[in-house]
C-alpha cells in the first residue's frame, strides 16, 4: 500500500492514517455536513444563490465551501434489472478534499504552511500562508481556492442617508477542508461525519474503511445496482489512492470529477533533470567556445 509523503517523519508520534469513504447510495441530500462543517470550523456563508443545478446551491467545493454536496438529476433506472416506471434517479454526493497520498499541494508550497499531519491528512495552516496560490493549480481536484472576503473600500464616499458599498477583496490566503484535525488530535470524529444521518460518510483507520468500501460495493453488484464503482480507492492510482475516497452510482465525469487524476507534479523531478542537463550542455559550450577563440 501506498504510504503517505511525508508521513513517516513523525516516527513514534505517527497514527493510524484515518479518511472518510462516503457512501453517496445512501446519501439523502440533506446538507448536515456543509452546516456542520461551516459552524465548526467558523466558514463563512455562502452559496445562497440560486444555480439552477437541482437542488444544488454551491456548485463546487472552494474557499468557502469545504463540503459541496452535488444533485444531479438523471433518467436512468436506480437497477439494471428496474424496468417498471419512468427512469428517473437522483445522485447526490457530498465532496471533499481527497486528502491524498502523494499530494501535489505539498510539493508546491515554498513556505510550509500545506504539511502532512500525523494522521496522514494535509492541512494547511493558514497563519504562514503567503498566498502565492501555487497549490491552486497543482490540484487535481480543484479543491484548493483563495478566500474572497467582503470589506470596505479604502475611501468610500456616502451618499446622505444610504450605507456604504462592500466591495470584494482577497483575503489572500488558501482555505480548504482540514478533516477537523483539532477534533482529531481530541480523540472526537470529523464534524460533517458526526452530523450525517445515514452514515454515508463514514470517519475511521483507511484500511478499514477500504475493506467495508468493498464489501458495500460486492453487495450493491448482486443487487444489480446502475453503475455503481469505488473512486478514489486503489493505491495504485495516480495519485497513490485517496484519504478520502467515494462509492459513486455512474462515472466520475457525471459528479464533475476527473476519471484518471495524476499527481500534477509527478514528473517534476524528470524535468528539472533535463534542466540541468541542458544548462550544464549550455555551460561547456560557452567554456569550449572562450578556449577555442583563445587558440
Amino acid at each position: 500500500m501506498s504510504v503517505p509523503d511525508g508521513w513517516l517523519a513523525y516516527g513514534d508520534e505517527q497514527q493510524e492514517r484515518v479518511g472518510f469513504f462516503t457512501d453517496t447510495s445512501v446519501c439523502i441530500g440533506c446538507k448536515a455536513c456543509e452546516v456542520a462543517c461551516k459552524e465548526w470550523n467558523l466558514v463563512p456563508e455562502d452559496g445562497l444563490v440560486f444555480t439552477g443545478e437541482s437542488y444544488d446551491n454551491t456548485s463546487t467545493l472552494g474557499a468557502n465551501s469545504w463540503r459541496h454536496v452535488a444533485f444531479i438529476e438523471q433518467e436512468k433506472p436506480l437497477r439494471l434489472d428496474d424496468e417498471d416506471g419512468e427512469p428517473l434517479r437522483w445522485l447526490m454526493s457530498s465532496d471533499v478534499c481527497k486528502h491524498c497520498t502523494h499530494a501535489a499541494c505539498l510539493d508546491v508550497c515554498p513556505t510550509g504552511s500545506l504539511f502532512r499531519t500525523e494522521f496522514g491528512t494535509v492541512v494547511v495552516q493558514e497563519d504562514i500562508c503567503n498566498g502565492c496560490g501555487y497549490c491552486v493549480p497543482a490540484c487535481p481536484f480543484g479543491v484548493l481556492d483563495k478566500r474572497h472576503i467582503p470589506s470596505l473600500p479604502a475611501t468610500t464616499t456616502r451618499v446622505s442617508g444610504s450605507e456604504p458599498q462592500a466591495s470584494e477583496r482577497p483575503d489572500g490566503r488558501v482555505w480548504k477542508c482540514t478533516l477537523c484535525y483539532d477534533r482529531l488530535k481530541g480523540g472526537h470524529e470529523p464534524a460533517c461525519a458526526k452530523a450525517c444521518p445515514t452514515d454515508s460518510i463514514q470517519f475511521g483507520p483507511l484500511d478499514e474503511l477500504r475493506a467495508r468500501a468493498d464489501a458495500r460495493l460486492e453487495k450493491l453488484q448482486q443487487e444489480n445496482w446502475n453503475g455503481v464503482q469505488l473512486y478514489g480507492r486503489d493505491p495504485d492510482d495516480g495519485v497513490g489512492g485517496f484519504g478520502a475516497f467515494f462509492l459513486l452510482l455512474d462515472e466520475p465525469e457525471v459528479y464533475g470529477l476527473p476519471p484518471d487524476p495524476v499527481v500534477t507534479t509527478r514528473d517534476l523531478p524528470g524535468l528539472w533533470a533535463q534542466t540541468a542537463l541542458a544548462a550544464g550542455a549550455v555551460v561547456l559550450g560557452v567554456v569550449a567556445s572562450f578556449l577555442g577563440g583563445r587558440r
